[in-house]
């Protein structure tokens, strides 16, 4: 049996500008072109990359929130675009993402334990909610009495938990982080790299990890990916890739992260 979780073939996804002239085309944006890549189970792949590297578009593409122009996705043997709706939404809570901010995914307005329960109720899901939230929440370090609190009584890291605890409330098998720790202070993103790293210990998650910083990217990685205008220029294993870098943007990203 395969042990891919992810597999990512051939994948591009071009952009319409707005038309510059009457008498000209609209220019065409490459967000990603040709990328492949595959994820096994409970393994940690880095995409890092300055802003508008494409990035933040694959992550969207492997969400299936956007399918892409050409090339193929297939999650655990599904190709996520050749899904209808219905088996689409099904499937979802097998593979679930946590944003660079927590309040894109916390309703200042409810108490938190509604927000983390949310994906249960979409998927009517029949497991006792209050029991899975408790356990959610300890999974992330929290209490059970934090369920009855607002978003607002939590500090950044600890929003940054909840959003988490929504995240693997489902028991996914994959986790995509999109800059999940880029707005935290230095101290407070170690805590929550350790997190990500016990929880997939704890439930063999596979993760996606998206970052523009290549020393958060050498801690937690074990692959990485280094894209450039849409394009993957350079991957291999994290050791490899970050101890013997062989692209030139490579080397540079490096020495502006000073690892």
């Amino acid at each position: 049996m395969s042990n891919a979780l992810l597999q990512v073939e051939n994948v591009s996804r071009f952009y319409r500008l707005p038309r510059r002239s009457l008498f000209r085309a609209p220019p065409i944006l490459a967000a990603v072109q040709d990328a492949s890549f595959t994820l096994e189970r409970g393994r940690t792949l880095g995409i890092v990359g300055e802003s508008g590297s494409g990035k933040s578009t694959l992550a969207r593409m492997i969400m299936a929130f956007e399918a892409p122009d050409k090339g193929t996705i297939l999650f655990e043997g599904h190709d996520l675009n050749a899904l209808g709706r219905a088996e689409l939404r099904q499937l979802r809570r097998r593979f679930q993402m946590v944003f660079q901010d927590p309040f894109g995914s916390l309703d200042p307005r409810r108490r938190v334990g509604w927000s983390v329960a949310e994906p249960l109720r979409v998927l009517r899901d029949g497991r006792d909610i209050a029991g899975a939230v408790a356990e959610v929440l300890a999974d992330v370090g929290l209490t059970r009495s934090d369920a009855d609190k607002y978003p607002h009584e939590f500090s950044g890291g600890q929003r940054q938990r909840i959003a988490i605890a929504r995240a693997i409330i489902t028991r996914p098998t994959l986790l995509v982080a999109d800059e999940a720790v880029s707005a935290l202070d230095v101290s407070v993103q170690a805590q929550i790299l350790n997190l990500f790293l016990d929880l997939q210990d704890k439930l063999g998650l596979g993760i996606v990890f998206i970052s523009h910083d290549m020393a958060v990217v050498a801690s937690i990685c074990d692959q990485v990916l280094v894209m450039r205008k849409g394009r993957i220029l350079e991957s291999g294993a994290a050791h490899d890739v970050l101890n013997t870098p062989a692209h030139p943007y490579t080397k540079s990203l490096l020495k502006a992260a000073g690892t």
